[in-house]
Formats: C-alpha cells, structure tokens, sequence
C-alpha cells in the first residue's frame, strides 16, 4: 500500500459564493443536468449536506472503469469554503485504491476565485496512479468544476 497526494490550483473568473451554492451546495442537481454524458444521476442517500451526508453517483457508459461510487461528506464548512469528502464503495475502491477523498478550497481572487484541489489516496499495490491515471482523476473533477463555472458565466443570475 501506498499513499500520495495529488494536487492542482486554478482560478475562475466566477465569485467564490456563486461557485459554492452551485458547486457544493447544489452539485447533486447541477452537475447530472450539466454533464448528462458522463453522469447518469447523484442521490442522496442519507443527510442533507453536512458531514455524514452520503450520495451516490451514478455514471453513463462515458465511464469505462466503474459505474458507480458512493462518497460521503468529511467537512463542509461553508464560511470558509472548504468541502472534504471521501468514496466509500464503488469507484476505484478495492480494484486499484484501498481508499480515496477530495478536499476542494475555494479562496476569493482577484477578480473571482482561487480553487485548490487536493486528492488524497491509499493504492491497494503501490502501482496506482500511474502518471495518466493521475491526470485522469484530477481531469475529472477539474471539469466538473470548470462545467459548473461555465454554466455560472453563461447564467449571470443563477446562484446569487
């Protein structure tokens, strides 16, 4: 077993509050109407969005190595933007990682945000990520950010 991190930072042209409520907060609703292609539906399975809430996502044929993955909500503390969840079935569990979260940080910019993403995982055999297997988890939810970003800029009035 091996642990490691991986990270990446960009910046969006969209408020902090805005990318939260829609990112965050209503990301279950958002982001199977944004990405119908590559997600199927997010339910929620139990609680409404603090720690402890668990969802599962459910992904269309887009997704070749798995179908589904369950996470739940390690910290979510709003007034500083900081969001922490961890999959718990499905995903990448048990076939290539023992265990896998994301932390997202939203910090104010000049002229918008600052996101900060980090993943961090335990691989089953010390062989995982491989350098594109590494580009493909943080391409993954880098685009799902960047989808919820355009759909803001194209909306002005949504989330506010």
């Amino acid at each position: 077993m091996v642990a490691g991190v991986l990270t990446q930072e960009f910046t969006s042209t969209v408020s902090v509050d805005r990318l939260w409520k829609a990112g965050v907060d209503d990301a279950h609703n958002l982001l199977p109407t944004l990405l119908p292609h590559i997600i199927s539906s997010i339910e929620v399975l139990q609680g409404s969005g603090g720690p402890g809430t668990l969802k599962k996502f459910t992904f269309t044929n887009a997704e070749t190595d798995y179908k589904h993955l369950t996470d739940r909500v390690d910290v979510y503390d709003a007034p500083n933007h900081i969001f922490k969840h961890s999959v718990i079935e499905g995903g990448l569990i048990g076939t290539k990682l023992k265990s896998y979260g994301f932390e997202v940080k939203v910090e104010a910019a000049e002229g918008g945000c600052l996101i900060k993403m980090k993943v961090e995982y335990d691989s089953i055999d010390g062989g995982f990520p491989t350098e594109e297997e590494a580009e493909k988890i943080i391409g993954e939810v880098v685009g799902m950010t960047k989808a919820v970003e355009g759909h803001l800029l194209a909306n002005p009035g949504a989330y506010n």
